[in-house]
């Protein structure tokens, strides 16, 4: 038996991290299987649905609370799924990480991951920081800057200005608050140097 994985696909903002989540667990529903999708309940848009950038969105099984233990949420499904995926995995805490690789390991289920490496001050989640260590793959799904290089970097803009001060978590549904996909050089020339260090 091919033994599950746990997968951590990671883009900057607008890599369609979100759109591939939706198309891969229709792929396996598409074969009869049973999919379980999370998110956690701190990125408040959408409420109860994943929503995707190009208008793609779907109800979720678990809307995940910061204190409860995804394994025990798992473990006590009647029907086991083929696959689980989580979208924003960037906002899991370091615990739930290590018990999504509880579920591959005890229980055989592939976990796909889906989120951001680094916040809008260029530094790692929580989550993310957890995924990088211990994932059997890592993937970086690609977007482009306005320049046309490769984006790695998530500015954050009130209006039409960049912040670099705030709270980590800021979800870009209210407020006149946005993110914009940058490179490196972009980030430092336009974000850096309208802000002071």
């Amino acid at each position: 038996i091919d033994m599950a994985k746990l997968y951590f696909k990671y883009g900057a903002m607008n890599s369609g991290k979100t759109a591939l989540l939706q198309q891969a667990a229709y792929n396996y529903e598409e074969r009869g299987m049973k999919v379980y999708i999370i998110k956690p309940s701190c990125d408040t848009k959408g409420k109860k649905k994943i929503v995707s950038r190009i208008g793609l969105s779907r109800e979720i099984d678990l809307l995940l609370q910061k204190e409860d233990s995804i394994y025990q949420e798992i473990a006590k499904l009647e029907k086991i799924p083929s696959c689980i995926f989580v979208d924003e995995a960037q906002f899991l805490s370091s615990k739930q990480v290590d018990e999504l690789m509880q579920i591959v390991v005890k229980l055989n289920i592939p976990v796909l991951c889906y989120g951001l490496r680094t916040d809008f001050q260029t530094n790692g989640f929580e989550g993310s920081k957890r995924l990088l260590e211990i994932a059997h793959c890592i993937e970086e799904m690609k977007t482009i800057c306005n320049c046309g290089k490769k984006a790695i970097f998530n500015a954050r803009k009130i209006g039409k200005k960049y912040v670099v001060d705030g709270e980590q978590i800021a979800i870009d549904d209210k407020e006149n608050l946005s993110y914009e996909a940058m490179c490196a050089k972009c980030y430092y020339t336009k974000v850096k140097k309208n802000t002071k260090d």
